[in-house]
């Protein structure tokens, strides 16, 4: 045993020297440079082989982190990409809203009476009662009777008011009536509801009467009911029956009923008669007309 102890310990220090020979031969002279890069060419393989699972592995985890960020990539997008959709959903409706109230406000400048801009915040869940509910009340002026227009016609008439808020019977509802006039003839009619969304029908024409398909009708002003000058709608059908007296006409609205959302509140303006002056019981003229004739003659003295 101590033999083999002891032949193990001389092949030790043997192949040591030979090793730091080899060492101090090829640092020096540089004899194996040959052996060496041989040895290195035949070993390249085995280093290929041997760094196989290493590469495996680095493809593996590439493609898992790649996948997962590209998973939180796509989920944050989607996020941003809905909510960019719903900015310009309301891009898109402040859009139409600026433009419906851009209608309004060129309306109400062709008009001589005073308005208020409303908004439509309800409507009547009835479906034969055509009644939508305003954000403007009493305190604001509104009154019952008061007319309704939007940026196209007439469309209806407060029937109920409060403090705060007010119901409007729309032109569409089976109740209404307005008075009209055919715009292109005068002739005078009363335009009913039909309780269709679009359209109403002129009361009690004669068969002989003056009216054409795409005849424009405005409101009369008799009754008091609506101002006088405002577009309802237009004559879409006539139909005349043989042997009867009367014909019946459609009209197409031109308000946007079911549409609008800003509506103006029409102001009367007073309108001061002739019959409504004092009358001087001598000369049997108005006071006015007394006024003016007596300074044209003090005119034609001087």
């Amino acid at each position: 045993m101590f033999s083999q102890q002891q032949s193990l310990a001389t092949r030790f220090v043997l192949l040591t020297l030979l090793s730091l020979g080899l060492l101090f031969v090829d640092h020096s002279f540089n004899y194996l440079s040959v052996v060496r890069n041989w040895m290195t060419a035949a070993a390249t393989p085995v280093q290929f082989l041997a760094d196989i699972p290493t590469r495996i592995w680095g493809v593996a985890d590439e493609f898992v982190t790649s996948r997962s960020d590209l998973m939180e990539d796509n989920a944050r997008l989607k996020a941003k990409n809905l909510i960019l959709e719903q900015k310009v959903q309301k891009l898109a409706s402040l859009t139409a809203q600026n433009i419906r109230l851009r209608e309004l406000l060129n309306s109400s400048e062709l008009v001589d009476e005073q308005v208020l801009v409303a908004e439509i915040v309800g409507v009547d869940p009835d479906p034969f009662r055509h009644i939508v509910t305003i954000n403007k009340g009493s305190l604001n002026g509104v009154f019952e009777g008061q007319a309704i227009v939007d940026a196209h016609g007439v469309m209806g008439q407060v029937v109920e008011v409060t403090p705060l808020s007010s119901r409007v019977v729309l032109v569409t509802d089976n109740s209404s009536r307005v008075p009209v006039q055919v715009n292109r003839t005068g002739y005078r009619a009363v335009a009913a509801g039909t309780g269709l969304p679009d359209s109403m029908e002129l009361m009690h024409i004669p068969d002989t009467a003056d009216i054409r398909e795409g005849d424009l009708l405005t409101s009369s002003g008799l009754g008091q009911r609506y101002p006088a000058g405002y577009p309802l709608g237009k004559v879409r059908k006539v139909v005349h029956h043989p042997g009867d007296a009367f014909s019946n006409v459609e009209i197409q609205l031109l308000a946007e009923v079911n549409r609008s959302r800003f509506v103006l509140l029409v102001f009367r303006t007073p309108h001061k008669s002739i019959l409504d002056l004092p009358v001087d019981d001598e000369t049997g003229n108005s006071s006015e007309e007394s006024q003016e004739q007596a300074a044209d003659g003090q005119g034609e003295a001087s």
